[in-house]
């Protein structure tokens, strides 16, 4: 498995690459969010509901876990950081096969209540408005995803 690594110099920066990403979405995909507090995964979050043509604001639910937004796809947009017991039952593989793009802010909690094929993306701290985004694809969905993204978008 190959892991990609992006650099981002703002939040502008991180929204243009997951728009970018976002236009590649397709029914079913899953997006696990992980990394440092506040390095931008709800900001990454609205950047691919930008590419899914979602016209609504994004922000985080987590106190209600999950939100859904309507638009070239629905966006499943979860944050189960406040669940406290990684085996309760959220709904939330109700939503793995309802032709929409289900995104995970800290998806570790419920590793157990996951699918074994996901793009997993990390979000680092790498000073005031720098950031280092890395994805980790698993499953050959994933891996040709990532493989299309950045020959289109950071190969010479």
């Amino acid at each position: 498995m190959q892991i990609y690594e992006f650099k981002s110099n703002g939040s502008e920066e991180t929204l243009s690459i997951a728009k970018n990403l976002g236009n590649r979405l397709e029914p079913n995909d899953l997006i696990l969010l992980e990394g440092d507090l506040g390095a931008g995964k709800t900001t990454f979050t609205k950047g691919l509901a930008a590419g899914l043509d979602i016209q609504r604001n994004v922000n985080s639910p987590t106190f209600t876990i999950i939100k859904e937004y309507h638009g070239r796809l629905p966006l499943y947009h979860m944050d189960v950081y406040r669940v406290e017991n990684e085996f309760e039952d959220l709904g939330i593989d109700e939503y793995f096969d309802r032709d929409g793009v289900t995104v995970i802010e800290w998806a570790h909690l419920i590793e157990e209540q996951l699918p074994n094929e996901s793009l997993v993306i990390y979000l680092y701290h790498e000073g005031e408005d720098r950031r280092k985004i890395v994805f980790k694809p698993t499953g050959a969905r994933y891996e040709a995803l990532c493989k299309e993204f950045w020959n289109e978008n950071f190969s010479d």
